[in-house]
């Protein structure tokens, strides 16, 4: 039987150990003082920050009412890019987190092979999440995981 004093020793080696070991999500994320942005190769962070040259069918100045369509034009200001809403930082709000989200998913589905929506699907999933505030949240967060789950 360990002692108290023992048993605290033990505790703060086997902390200090797995604190130490590498972490399998080291690769996509980078440690921040307040908060950790994630900067995988799918991610609306990464195609911001233009890294890669976007894929010829969505250039960076293309407008998002043209590219999502009519209810997009009602909902975001006209002149909005796809670059800008790629680096957008207002995620508070569902609306812009959900075009933040599928502008990168719409990059990715031209882009990365095996991704699993294709760019007719983003769009209409876009336009249906357009009609409320929870389809919005909830169209936001399957983009996420796609585009997080990408390679």
């Amino acid at each position: 039987m360990l002692r108290p004093s023992q048993l605290s020793q033990l505790i703060l080696v086997l902390l200090l150990i797995a604190c130490s070991a590498p972490s399998t999500t080291a690769k996509t994320q980078r440690p921040g003082f307040l908060f950790t942005r994630t900067t995988g190769r799918c991610t609306p962070h990464y195609w911001g920050s233009r890294r890669e040259a976007w894929p010829r069918m969505v250039p960076q100045t293309s407008t998002v009412s043209k590219v999502f369509g009519s209810r997009a034009y009602e909902r975001y200001r006209s002149d909005l890019t796809l670059l800008e809403a790629t680096v957008r930082n207002d995620e508070e709000n569902v609306y812009p987190r959900l075009l933040k989200q599928a502008s990168a998913a719409l990059l990715n589905s031209y882009a990365r092979k095996g991704f699993p929506y294709s760019a007719w699907e983003v769009k209409t999933l876009v336009i249906q999440a357009l009609v409320s505030d929870k389809a919005a949240a909830l169209q936001a967060q399957r983009f996420s995981v796609a585009n997080e789950a990408c390679h």
